[in-house]
């Protein structure tokens, strides 16, 4: 490290490392490229020598407006002269030039997302040496202006297609089709073009002063870490903006020396199949660009054995040895200079979700690994892709809308805008993608048969993507550039019009949509797969549970390994078709007794869905929530029923057959009790236990359809274990009394039937007020489970539809909020609420049962929260079981991590 000093006298912080004075702990200060380089060379692998300035100094330039801080340019020269000295080299040198190459840095790698520039310290007036010192005058030209073309493009600004333009014209002139084809004297004409490109774009001479190109590329580097693709980049894979990146100034190594020199890139596994073996690719004479930007078509890896045997064999020996001591299979980047090899990079190479699996499978049983650090190798997010159909990567195709990734998979089909069309050709076995603006509890039956739900509002918890992610439909979500026109049965995006019938493809995972069908890979469930996430089992101290409304949903998410089912909306199994007159029959009813008869009728349809629950989870525990959403849902739209009765009135005075008096008299009574019903507010009005005192026969009805399906089940062998849950409360009080209507309809049954069961009532903790006196509410409930879809909305204030659809992405872009809070919750405040509830519970019952049944419960990240605060379950949609499953074993590992951490 420099010291130098600034006119106090002081030495400023230090921001420049030697590569000798780096290790691979030290990424977070050096980046994952400089703290593995520097790595290499501790174990003597051959690397090129160079420096690298700290993520410290990009941090501090950032938070200053772009400003270097005190003394990082002078530690920068010091640094560079030191690395002059090393290597007998100077830049700028008209007699023997040093060059350079400037690369990014990050902490958590981001490939390609970044600026790099080579070959900086050549020019007019040191080319000639390069040439004369190398005896290659072709690959001194050429270096220059690949550096012209690099530095112009990445430090002044140039657009690139101003120089792809010169060289593709050069060659067609000369008749040629690759780059290499060109002659000494086509790259020095190459030059001066290049040369006059950039004075025609910048306005002005490009600078020719290698210290101040050096100076410039550093800031360009810095500067690339806040540029929109870098972003995108880091909120899609929850990598922080603060982190910075560093700068590797390293000495440039040429793969464009000619015959003997190469470049390249190689992994040490299948990166796509896990499966151990040489995979990769070269390009004798050439640069790493060439390979990664696809300038040449690249080699496979085994040919340059023939090659360039010595360096091959050489190269194959490093991979193994880095893999070893890494623990991890390695992505390198390598350069052969006149048979002599550089490795220029070793990181933890990016895989397929079934390689992923297998890469870790496989190194435990080779030895490498033990459980818990492959159980690290594997990202949560690579379940889900294992569990979902994925889009071939393959296509080539752009999308062309993008909205909001609100539950993974991919979906082909035909274009449909209406929910009972949907359903019907899905039931029919036709492929079809429901269309919409946005769907209600209504649409659940096109939901269930279509192939995938594309809305163009909604969030990441709308309806749409809850009830998708709940049946495992790939769903995207809040496309609001798209315009949905239901009468015409049209999609439009700017100029493209996608009419009913056509094909459509969804990728879920990414909220991408596509015109036409691509080609799907169906889930790549395997014993590896398995394997895992056992492992993940052995280790996990939250249980996992599913949210599931029907026996299929339960045997799905049993089959992932759920331990029972945190969460059964009732209200979900009256939106079909055949059930939902009943249910409006009894909100019609004039009086508690009509409602009371009507209910009667709903009854063996309630116990019929909860027998196929108990079946399912046979032996483990299912909480059903009592009714919760308010009764308006259940009943038309109030203009569309408004609309309805003008229709059939104006009829009427028209003199029509149509309508009769009986069906316009039914309608305006429908139309009364809508009116009646609809409020202001719905979402914090009459609905969950506010509902169920003031009508308990509903209630009654509910907690006697379960009692009579326990004793069903029970009687055919099987064990049922019943939770009662009580949605929306907010006052002890209100769960006193609903735990009073619960258990005294429970002892009529029992009474009646002449036997008994166990059971637990317990209550949702999803308004602020229930988590601060949850002390109070602890008193009548056996569970809390956190319902943590709507706490994060009371709690926050913020409506998650209007939310998602408006001005959350705004505040994540502008980093106001550092993620959406309905897809990881929000720890600082919605996950604050949960915590005092826990613990309030748990001060006046310490064994109270403590579990999250909302989205969150299949989110990784969350659920790190959720075990640090000692919940004792979280549940989610089925599909999402087996991520849980897993996260909750990592949560284990990384506070094991923390523990060491503070201990060391």
């Amino acid at each position: 490290m420099s010291e130098s000093v600034n006119d106090a006298g002081t030495p400023p912080h230090s921001y420049l490392y030697d590569l000798s004075e780096g290790d691979a702990s030290m990424r977070h200060l050096l980046g994952g490229k400089g703290a593995n380089v520097a790595e290499m060379k501790k174990l003597g692998v051959p690397v090129p020598d160079g420096f690298t300035i700290s993520t410290q100094a990009s941090v501090a330039a950032m938070n200053s407006g772009g400003t270097w801080p005190e003394g990082l340019w002078e530690q920068t020269v010091e640094a560079l002269e030191r690395m002059q000295q090393r290597t007998g080299k100077v830049l700028g040198s008209p007699s023997d030039p040093l060059l350079v190459s400037v690369r990014s840095g990050a902490v958590v790698s981001m490939p390609g997302m970044m600026d790099t520039i080579l070959n900086l310290g050549i020019s007019g007036e040191t080319v000639e040496a390069l040439g004369r010192e190398s005896d290659n005058p072709r690959f001194a030209w050429d270096s220059y202006r690949r550096f012209l073309q690099m530095y112009g493009e990445v430090v002044e600004g140039v657009p690139a297609y101003a120089y792809a333009d010169v060289l593709e014209e050069m060659k067609h002139e000369r008749g040629v089709e690759s780059d290499n084809e060109l002659s000494t004297e086509d790259l020095k004409e190459l030059v001066d073009r290049f040369l006059e490109v950039s004075r025609e774009e910048m306005g002005e001479e490009m600078p020719t002063d290698p210290l101040d190109q050096l100076r410039r590329s550093i800031d360009a580097v810095f500067a690339s870490w806040q540029t929109p693709r870098a972003g995108v980049y880091r909120r899609a894979n929850g990598i922080s903006d603060s982190l910075g990146t560093a700068v590797n100034v390293m000495q440039m190594v040429f793969g464009n020396r000619g015959e003997t020199s190469a470049t390249g890139v190689c992994f040490t596994r299948n990166p796509a199949t896990g499966a151990k073996e040489l995979y990769g690719e070269f390009l004798l004479d050439a640069q790493g660009e060439d390979v990664v930007a696809g300038i040449r078509t690249p080699r496979p890896l085994a040919e340059m054995e023939q090659a360039l045997p010595e360096a091959y064999q050489q190269l194959v020996d490093t991979m193994q040895r880095l893999e070893e001591h890494y623990g991890d299979m390695q992505d390198m980047e390598f350069t052969v200079e006149e048979g002599t090899l550089y490795l220029l990079q070793t990181r933890s190479g990016k895989r397929t979700a079934a390689a992923a699996f297998k890469v870790a499978c496989d190194m435990v049983n080779e030895g490498t690994l033990n459980r818990e650090q492959a159980l690290r190798r594997v990202d949560a997010a690579q379940l889900d892709q294992l569990l979902h159909p994925a889009i071939d990567p393959g296509h080539g195709q752009e999308p062309l809308t993008t909205g909001l990734n609100a539950s993974p998979g991919a979906a082909v089909g035909e274009v449909v805008f209406d929910s009972d069309l949907a359903e019907a050709r899905g039931k029919a076995g036709d492929a079809v993608v429901l269309v919409s603006r946005e769907t209600s509890p209504d649409d659940i039956g096109g939901v269930l048969q279509a192939q995938g739900v594309l809305t163009s509002h909604g969030g990441m918890t709308s309806h749409a993507a809850v009830v998708a992610r709940g049946m495992g439909k790939p769903c995207v979500a809040g496309a609001s550039e798209v315009s949905i026109d239901v009468a015409a049965k049209t999609l439009t995006l700017g100029a493209t019009v996608l009419r009913e019938g056509d094909l459509v493809t969804l990728d879920g995972s990414t909220g991408e949509v596509y015109a036409g069908a691509l080609a799907l890979m169906p889930p790549q469930l395997n014993e590896d797969f398995e394997t895992i996430v056992g492992w993940a089992d052995e280790i996990r101290r939250l249980g996992v549970r599913a949210n599931a409304d029907t026996g299929e949903d339960a045997a799905k998410a049993r089959e992932f390994g759920a331990q029972g089912i945190g969460l059964c909306r009732t209200e979900h199994m009256f939106m079909t078709e055949d059930r939902l007159p009943a249910m409006r029959s009894m909100i019609l009813a004039g009086d508690a007794e009509a409602r009371a008869q009507a209910l009667e009728s709903i009854l063996p349809m309630q116990q019929e869905d909860f027998e196929s629950l108990f079946r399912a989870m046979s032996g483990l525990p299912v909480t059903i929530r009592l009714l919760d959403p308010p009764l308006h849902e259940f009943l038309p739209d109030l203009v569309e029923q408004a609309l309805e009765v003008q229709r059939l009135e104006a009829a009427r005075q028209r003199g029509e057959d149509e309508p009769d008096p009986a069906q316009l008299s039914h309608q305006r009574t429908l139309l009364h009790q809508v009116e009646k019903l609809t409020e202001m507010n719905p979402m914090l009005g009459t609905r969950g236990v506010r509902l169920a005192l003031l009508y308990p026969e509903i209630p009654v009805m509910q907690v006697r359809a379960i009692a009579r399906a326990a004793f069903a089940v029970k009687a055919e062998g099987a064990e049922p274990i019943v939770e009662i849950m009580v949605p929306l409360v907010a006052y002890a009080e209100e769960l006193r009394r609903m735990r009073a209507v619960i258990e005294e309809t429970l002892e009529e049954e029992f009474e009646s039937s002449g036997q008994r069961f166990d059971y637990t009532v317990g209550t949702m903790i999803e308004v602020p007020r229930a988590a601060m006196v949850a002390h109070q509410i602890a008193a009548h409930a056996d569970f809390f489970s956190f319902g943590t879809n709507d706490l994060t909305q009371t709690g926050i204030g913020i409506s998650r539809d209007d939310a998602e659809g408006s001005f959350l992405s705004a505040y994540q872009d502008k980093d106001i909020v550092p993620g959406n809070p309905f897809s990881s919750i929000d720890a600082d405040g919605v996950a604050e609420l949960v915590r005092i509830g826990a613990h309030g519970g748990r001060r006046t019952k310490p064994d109270l049962k403590l579990g999250v049944c909302g989205e969150h419960g299949g989110d990784p990240a969350s659920i790190g929260l959720f075990s640090s605060i000692g919940l004792d379950y979280v549940s989610c949609s089925p599909y999402r079981v087996p991520i849980a499953r897993f996260a909750a074993a990592r949560a284990v590992l990384d506070a094991r991590e923390s523990e060491s951490e503070s201990e060391g």
